[in-house]
């Protein structure tokens, strides 16, 4: 465990773009994209201006004012038709590599979750790598559980 002393969890919007947009660049990279910052910086500005995704940021407030961006995750919105609510999708979830090990991924799990009980939603979905050992722990540990009823299947272009 590291110094972070001061960990808040904030809602992101325009004003922290930048701060989201390092983390998500990190992000993109861990999952073996290419960085390409700028444009994960339009993306996630798009996203915020239209409204089609909530961003959480764990920041360390410095006492000299400074803020240290720590991790984040981003939710995006669908529906289920059965059940004619909204369903949040878990889409990322990153903890800078110098924060690890503080809890901060559960920190934002929880909000993600608080998040998504405040608007009625249905639930939240997340999905991860199979060999992705740690975060398969994290959301068991905080209640998710697997879905065996059925599979996957994409389409990407």
């Amino acid at each position: 465990m590291t110094g972070f002393k001061n960990i808040t969890i904030i809602k992101a919007g325009l004003n922290e773009l930048d701060l989201v947009a390092g983390l998500f660049d990190q992000h993109r990279v861990f999952c073996k994209q290419a960085s390409a910052f700028l444009e994960g910086r339009a993306y996630l500005k798009e996203r915020i201006e239209r409204k089609e995704s909530v961003i959480f940021l764990a920041v360390d407030q410095k006492s000299c004012g400074d803020v240290k961006p720590l991790g984040f995750v981003q939710l995006y919105p669908t529906f289920s038709t059965l059940s004619m609510k909204r369903v949040w999708i878990l889409n990322d979830l990153f903890v800078d590599p110098t924060a690890r090990r503080n809890g901060i991924a559960k920190q934002l799990m929880l909000k993600a979750k608080a998040f998504v009980i405040d608007t009625g939603a249905k639930g939240l979905r997340v999905e991860t790598a199979t060999d992705n050992k740690k975060a398969q722990h994290l959301y068991e540990s905080l209640g998710y559980q697997k879905d065996v009823r059925g599979f996957h299947y994409h389409y990407y272009f």
